[in-house]
């Protein structure tokens, strides 16, 4: 299955975005932890020239720590990026945000001249979140259905920071499969764009080749299955998604697997890696 996305809306919104950014003295990119590449829109690049650029690296805590500091690694390389680790939905996790947006303006943050930060992000990723937790309120809606922002939002933080919230949504590129089924793995896509079992296929391939003792522990295995398939169906077992003739329903196996996957129960795993990430083949059952 070719997983396709609310398609359509990324010329608009990127055209707003780059007549915001003139106005602006630093960006805040919001990225999941896990996927920080296919979790971004890479069109931004083009509008960045050399514009002060922090990578956030939302969801931290569901990530592999040794994978998001060789992350945080090779986005500093690049000349003008920061890239900052945290959970939007903590306050403490953000107040070192305030200050690195300070440190890269630092003829601004005075009275009267505050720092002028935009946050940019794709749906899902925890922008909305982060806003509220640095407003200390309820500014932007905040949910697991993308809403569209049509006009410009200045949030004063009364620390020498104003955020513009982005009008528009960006989209990432659709193009690249495997970054969208890491996406869908993720949670980052809703379930009626995808076949969660084929997701369910892909995201148990990588594990039994990247995570195989995290299964093994969490799963109660004795050894390693094969196949995704048969790892499925172990699971599936284990979780007690049977059929009423006692076969494991695979579907109701895959939803329950990746639902356990976003939520770490699995263990912090990330789903990619700096270095090219290589093509992963679903294996499919046999029908």
């Amino acid at each position: 299955m070719t997983i396709r996305w609310f398609p359509g809306h990324m010329g608009k919104a990127l055209e707003q975005i780059q007549d915001l950014i003139k106005k602006i003295d630093v960006v805040i990119e919001v990225l999941d932890a896990r996927l920080p590449y296919s979790s971004s829109n890479h069109k931004l690049t083009e509008l960045r020239r050399t514009k002060p650029w922090i990578k956030v690296l939302n969801k931290h805590d569901l990530a592999d720590p040794a994978v998001t500091k060789a992350w945080v690694r090779e986005f500093e390389l690049q000349a003008g990026v920061r890239a900052l680790p945290l959970s939007a939905k903590k306050h403490a996790d953000t107040k070192p945000l305030i200050r690195l947006c300070q440190v890269m303006a630092p003829r601004r943050g005075k009275p009267g001249l505050p720092v002028r930060a935009m946050i940019v992000g794709i749906p899902n990723v925890g922008k909305s979140t982060l806003i509220n937790t640095l407003a200390g309120k309820s500014m932007a809606k905040v949910g697991d259905k993308p809403a569209i922002t049509t006009t410009r939002q200045l949030i004063d933080l009364h620390n020498g920071v104003v955020l513009n919230d982005t009008p528009g949504v960006l989209w990432p590129d659709m193009s690249d499969q495997d970054g969208a089924y890491r996406l869908a793995a993720s949670g980052a896509i809703g379930a009626n764009a995808m076949d969660s079992t084929e997701v369910g296929f892909f995201a148990g391939e990588f594990l039994l080749r990247r995570y195989p003792d995290q299964l093994l522990k969490r799963y109660g295995l004795q050894a390693l299955p094969e196949t995704p398939h048969d790892l499925l169906l172990a699971v599936g077992r284990r979780l007690g998604c049977l059929t009423g003739g006692g076969e494991v329903d695979m579907n109701r196996t895959a939803e329950a697997f990746l639902r356990e996957l976003r939520a770490a129960k699995i263990g912090r795993i990330s789903l990619e890696e700096p270095s090219p990430a290589p093509s992963i083949v679903i294996d499919k059952p046999n029908s």
